[in-house]
């Protein structure tokens, strides 16, 4: 059960830092509290072949977790010759909620990958993954824009993502793995920072739930979203100071 140090409105400290590693057009390291995720932007010069020649861009998402991201040591993906059905389905999540909020046509004809690596896990990996894609891909897009190779930047609103649900019959916000391993309801909302849903996730775990705790769930999600945009808003007005 949740401690008495935070409220059952009450986000976990988020925390952001941008460029944090050098090499990709825009990086970010998220917290959500113990949870941590390094997210890198690439940009290619190319687009699948079912967009060749249309004008228009792509964007797309992988996502992985360490080894060593959780309590016990799990094997790399790539040792077992195939990526879970989780990767995949997170993997698929970060990039439709990133196209969502972004323009392709004013892309070109480019690729924008963002890779999602987890590197400590304790809740929330996906929903701090799609919160932290999301500067980084301002920033690349930024850059490029910056560079003149671009003449307007493709993103059209903020976007984020946060966990919620019932645990032992209360509703909480961000849950951490305790949390969540323990919830009678899990929730995960995508939402952007005007309040537009991009994508619910709500499964019941032990109990079921109606349409007036579906609707409390929304209604905190969405206060939720408010705290980590302001958070994004931040981390992007300090980068692009320096």
């Amino acid at each position: 059960m949740r401690s008495e140090e935070r409220n059952f409105n009450q986000m976990r400290t988020i925390k952001i830092t941008t460029d944090y590693i050098k090499h990709p057009n825009g990086s970010v390291l998220i917290e959500f509290g113990d949870t941590k995720v390094i997210c890198n932007a690439s940009i290619e010069d190319t687009v699948p072949r079912f967009l060749k020649g249309q004008g228009t861009g792509w964007l797309t998402a992988e996502y992985s977790m360490l080894p060593q991201s959780t309590h016990s040591r799990n094997q790399r993906e790539s040792q077992k010759g195939k990526l879970s059905g989780r990767t995949q389905e997170i993997s698929r999540l970060i990039g439709r909620s990133l196209r969502a909020v972004v323009d392709m046509e004013l892309m070109g004809e480019k690729t924008l990958i963002v890779d999602c690596d987890v590197i400590q896990a304790d809740g929330g990996t996906r929903t701090a993954s799609i919160s932290g894609a999301f500067v980084a891909t301002y920033i690349a897009f930024k850059r490029l824009l910056n560079d003149g190779l671009i003449e307007k930047n493709p993103i059209k609103n903020y976007i984020s993502a946060v966990s919620l649900g019932y645990v032992e019959g209360k509703l909480l916000l961000d849950l951490d793995y305790n949390e969540d391993s323990n919830a009678d309801v899990d929730m995960n909302l995508v939402a952007t920072n005007d309040g537009k849903i991009v994508e619910l996730q709500g499964t019941a775990e032990k109990e079921a739930f109606d349409i007036k705790q579906l609707n409390e769930m929304i209604e905190l999600g969405l206060d939720g979203i408010k705290n980590i945009y302001e958070a994004q808003k931040q981390a992007i007005e300090l980068w692009e100071k320096q």
